[in-house]
């Protein structure tokens, strides 16, 4: 996908400066925006209050008092003009594998409740339909090609911890799934949902409209800090993150959850280097790069 030659600047009242790289998701329009996060973070400019890279833009909040409109404007467009003119950018990240109990009995008996009138083929389930639009054979062959490659986070929010996760795969073989026809008041905690071409992991219980797929056994989002991979953050996802799904069955599912429950679990993960070149030019040697490292990890 062809970027456009400049991101669009907009004002939002005197706080806040939207940032749009492009108008549709892509790989290249996402490495823009978490870029320029990444850059605006190490100046550390002063009045700077938050900065939210999303899937194709970014969000900056400011204190207008301590910082100039126009200051950060310069700064912002020095950014984006460095970060296009590299060729081939990296990205220093990491790799975590991420076990999912796909088509589980709580997340159908939730979409068993919101089907008439909420749902656009009520006779069916969720993965049935997700398999149906996208001209797949079976569910099973639509979770076989959910997990097999792996994922970027491209954004984080919406709800705390909510990370929206984007396939790398070629354009060709993306996975597209409309959302539910209205949204349901309930959601499993943990949910992994698609929508769109994203993959939505919910942090929370809560209203949703993704297609559910499954749920994960460990939380996400840990305000207490109970588990050691959240001893710094309550969040476990960052933009940039790649993320490997891993297909379980019932009883690791309560395996894992015991080990949770007893503070021990521990997310498999390792430190892995993002070429957005490599990936272009070879997307499928890239991720089995990225999954070798999981592999010895």
């Amino acid at each position: 996908m062809t970027l456009p030659d400049h991101a669009r600047y907009t004002w939002g009242g005197d706080e806040f400066l939207v940032v749009e790289i492009a108008p549709d998701m892509s790989l290249e329009a996402n490495f823009v925006s978490n870029s320029i996060a990444v850059g605006l973070e190490q100046r550390d400019l002063p009045g700077i209050v938050d900065i939210c890279p999303a899937n194709a833009s970014l969000l900056i909040r400011f204190d207008p008092d301590e910082l100039p409109h126009t200051e950060l404007e310069r700064a912002v467009r020095e950014l984006e003009t460095q970060v296009r003119q590299v060729s081939g950018g990296v990205l220093e990240t990491r790799i975590i594998e991420v076990p999912v109990w796909y088509d589980d009995p709580y997340t159908r008996e939730t979409a068993e409740r919101f089907r008439e009138g909420y749902h656009q083929d009520p006779s069916g389930t969720d993965l049935d339909y997700a398999a149906a639009v996208n001209g797949l054979a079976d569910a099973q062959e639509f979770i076989r090609r959910h997990h097999e490659r792996p994922w970027i986070v491209s954004m984080v929010g919406f709800v705390a911890g909510l990370p929206f996760l984007f396939q790398l795969a070629p354009q060709a073989e993306q996975l597209e799934v409309p959302k539910y026809l209205s949204p349901r008041t309930d959601t499993p905690p943990l949910t992994v949902g698609y929508g769109g071409c994203f993959t939505a992991h919910y942090s929370v219980r809560g209203a949703g409209g993704y297609q559910m797929l499954g749920i994960a056994p460990a939380p996400i989002y840990d305000p207490d800090r109970r588990l050691a991979d959240f001893g710094d953050f309550s969040v476990l996802f960052r933009t940039g993150d790649i993320v490997k799904y891993r297909p379980i069955d019932e009883a690791e599912y309560r395996e894992i959850q015991a080990q949770v429950d007893a503070g021990t679990y521990r997310y498999r993960q390792a430190r892995v280097t993002f070429s957005l070149a490599e990936a272009l030019a070879d997307l499928e040697g890239h991720n089995r790069s990225l999954l070798e490292a999981l592999d010895v990890a």
